[in-house]
């Protein structure tokens, strides 16, 4: 498999696939979520401040975005006033004292809802743009960005508690190369571009190749590499874990400018949002 990802132009993504993958990715969750008990969904997770359960609320929460999106739909653009460390936490006032089993059919439905939305968007032939925290792209891309955020809040609830994250090569393949593409496009907007090519192990390894000649390019191409594993890098990008341990080998000025993103996620909001 080969992906290419661009602000400049478009991105080559088997959407089909995708949506896929991302069912598949929601099912396993979801068998692991019947497994919960009480003091399972109150657990804390790698998200500061919010249990299990909150973290299934939101992706509940980002479900129904995706399915009421349209043109030009700007929910998650900067722009306008969107900020992942504090609109998501408005979004949860909403389901507030919602109980787990509710929480649970809720996420399956809507689910079920948001993927039956994509697939006849696609069989439509529907071509519209959106707005992300980086730019305008196709919505596909948009689902792409709710892919990698919903696998990295899977590992935010499970890793936290010692379970192993029930992931394949293929959707963690789609998380680091969105990861490391998104990561890429905050480091170009801050002035501090990337180009390098990045080897990374494991399941869903491969070799990753960031280019700034025109816009932010990243080209992911499935082989078998030696070096850091893939989960893990994603992980670091999105401020889970620390990226030096993970990107040891690259350049430290491709270190510090992949690290930009994850350093805002974890910067403290000030006034705190609440």
């Amino acid at each position: 498999m080969t992906l290419r990802l661009q602000t400049k132009g478009a991105c080559d993504v088997d959407p089909g696939r995708l949506l896929e993958v991302f069912g598949g990715q929601r099912q396993r969750f979801a068998a692991v979520l019947r497994g919960f008990g009480s003091s399972d969904w109150a657990a804390p997770t790698r998200c500061a401040e919010w249990s299990a359960q909150d973290v299934v609320r939101h992706l509940c929460d980002a479900n129904m975005k995706a399915i009421a999106m349209g043109p030009d739909d700007r929910t998650l653009d900067r722009a306008a006033g969107f900020d992942p460390r504090v609109t998501p936490r408005q979004w949860l006032a909403a389901s507030a004292g919602e109980p787990p089993d509710a929480t649970l059919s809720r996420f399956v439905a809507t689910t079920k809802e948001r993927l039956a939305a994509d697939r006849a968007r696609l069989a439509q032939g529907r071509r519209f743009e959106v707005r992300l925290p980086y730019g305008s792209v196709d919505w596909k891309v948009r689902e792409l960005h709710g892919f990698w955020d919903s696998w990295v809040h899977e590992r935010d609830v499970l890793l936290a508690r010692g379970t192993e994250h029930p992931t394949d090569g293929e959707a963690t393949r789609y998380a680091a190369a969105y990861g490391l593409f998104i990561a890429a496009t905050v480091a170009a907007a801050l002035g501090d571009p990337v180009k390098d090519k990045l080897a990374l192990g494991g399941d869903g390894g491969g070799v990753f190749e960031l280019d700034v000649s025109d816009g932010v390019t990243l080209t992911a191409t499935r082989v078998t590499a030696e070096g850091p594993p893939a989960a893990q890098v994603t992980d670091a990008l999105a401020g889970r874990s620390t990226g030096a341990a993970v990107l040891g080998d690259l350049p430290a000025s491709s270190r510090t400018a992949l690290s930009h993103l994850a350093n805002f996620f974890n910067t403290p909001v000030d006034p705190p949002p609440f």
